[in-house]
């Protein structure tokens, strides 16, 4: 898969190698997304947003970074683009977003979680964004601080920090269900 400087690349060769990427990627990006939308139907709009910008920005891709770290910082921006929107939608606090996103999940059929896992989701969903989506690519993805750093463009000291408020946080959240 050489997705470094297509302009060489046929029409045919180029979307051939695009196929071998979405193949590649699109499990893993999609767990990333829904981990932080919750809901199949909402991950998978996400999931083909990004893969449709990343299309649209193939021409530009240099090969500076890996393929993986570019889609994950493509479906980190259009995560976090979807969740701003449907918090205007909705134009409600903060609360009520996370309250409604905790029925959907609970609504949601492809949710084949238990009690326990539902009690998980319920804390993480209270943390900010910035700290839900560092607990969640190093919670469930065990993704290293270094990769994390050049998805997020965030300094490795400010992703520890976070994660550590965050499992503080998680934890209290549990400790007083």
């Amino acid at each position: 898969m050489n997705l470094a400087n297509t302009s060489g690349q046929t029409a045919d060769e180029k979307a051939k190698s695009f196929s071998e990427m979405v193949r590649t990627y699109q499990e893993r990006l999609y767990w990333h997304i829904r981990k932080m939308v919750l809901v199949h139907d909402d991950a998978n709009d996400v999931l083909q947003n990004t893969f449709m910008k990343a299309w649209k920005g193939l021409d530009n891709f240099r090969g500076d970074s890996q393929i993986s770290t570019w889609l994950y910082r493509i479906a980190t921006n259009e995560t976090l683009s979807f969740l701003s929107q449907k918090k205007a939608r909705m134009m409600n606090s903060f609360e009520d977003v996370e309250e409604l996103m905790l029925q959907n999940l609970q609504a949601d059929t492809y949710f084949e979680g238990d009690e326990v896992q539902l009690k998980l989701q319920k804390a993480i969903i209270t943390l900010p964004e910035k700290q839900r989506l560092v607990f969640n690519m190093r919670f469930y993805d065990e993704m290293p601080y270094e990769e994390m750093s050049k998805i997020l463009d965030t300094s490795v000291g400010a992703l520890k920090a976070s994660y550590h408020h965050a499992a503080r946080k998680v934890e209290d959240f549990l400790i007083k269900e």
